[in-house]
Order: C-alpha cells, then structure tokens, then sequence
C-alpha cells in the first residue's frame, strides 16, 4: 500500500483529515514509530561520542544500576536484576565494577545476615547528582526556544507514553512469549 498525502522533514506521510478510525491510529503510529527510532539512533550515537570522549566512562547499561540504587535505595543483587529486566550474572559482573570504582558498596542485609545489600555510596550519589545535573542543563538549552506549556506538554506525554509502554511491555510478558511476540511485530 503507497502512502499518500503531506509529508514531513524526514519523508514521513503525516496524518491527514482524511484518514479514518484504523488507519489514523497506525498513520499517528508510524510517525511516532519513526520519530522514535531516530531519537534512539541519535542517543546511541551520543552515548557512542561520549564513551570515545571519556573511554573510563562507566558503560549505560552498568550506569542504570546505579540510578537504581540511588533512587530506590539498597537492594539485593536478584531485585536490581528483576528491576533492571537483566540476567543475574550480568548484574553481578557490573556491580562489581561500580565497586571497584567506589561507587557501590556491599553491606550485609539487616534482615539476613547471610544475604548482602547493594548501596550506593556518597561518590557514586555525587556522579548519580552530577551527571543529572548536566543532562537537566543540556535538555534545557536543547527546549530554551519552546513555550513552558510545550515543555509542560512534552513532559507530561512523555511520562505516559513511558508508563503505558511499560504497561504494555509487562501485559505482553505475562500473556506468554508467543503472545509477546504477537503483540510486539511490526
């Protein structure tokens, strides 16, 4: 099926007045499907410069265990591995960098003390705070230009794209790996 009617910078049809029921909704998704994918293909390359730039740099994914254990506080290794959706070993293996760099600390668990706690430390909440401070300034220079209700906006639907694509994730993980990935093909 040609696609036809108004297109946008990147080629893209845009949704017209003359689209109806189903085939808006999958026009209203191919754009957003679109726009997604080159904002994801421009933060892999932005995480890419940035990891040739700084070659210590702690990885993205080793970095979201971090985030977790600031914002959530201690936890056992198998819940940051549950919350972070990754292979126990793996969590292990990256924890144990963030403790060789003092980011992380062990501590035994007060409620076991057979079990151990990940923490983060006060280095690792001081780079957690600064690296949040940097990417607050550098998301404010990029939007400087729109509206405060634009940037409400974006916010506000972004949060609940996020959250009903994370619904949505968890719905088809349950209903079964068949029907996964039924619901995810594109």
């Amino acid at each position: 099926m040609h696609a036809s009617g108004p297109v946008d910078r990147e080629g893209l049809t845009v949704p017209s007045q003359e689209h109806t029921g189903e085939e808006a909704d999958l026009a209203g998704a191919d754009r957003i499907g679109s726009e997604l994918v080159r904002l994801i293909r421009l933060l892999e390359r932005a995480f890419a410069q940035y990891q040739a730039e700084y070659p210590d740099a702690v990885e993205r994914a080793t970095y979201l265990l971090l985030v977790h254990l600031v914002n959530d506080g201690p936890r056992r290794s198998s819940a940051l591995a549950e919350a972070v959706h990754s292979d126990p070993s793996t969590v292990s293996r990256q924890i144990g960098h963030l403790v060789r760099l003092g980011l992380v600390e062990r501590r035994a668990d007060p409620d076991d003390g057979r079990a151990t706690l990940l923490a983060a430390t006060d280095e690792g909440r001081r780079v957690f705070e600064e690296n949040r401070r940097l990417r607050n300034q550098t998301i404010a220079a990029m939007i400087a230009h729109w509206s405060p209700s634009d940037r409400q906006q974006l916010g506000t639907l972004l949060a609940r794209f996020t959250t009903d694509f994370e619904n949505y994730r968890s719905r088809s993980t349950e209903a079964g790996p068949g029907d996964a990935a039924a619901a995810d093909r594109s």
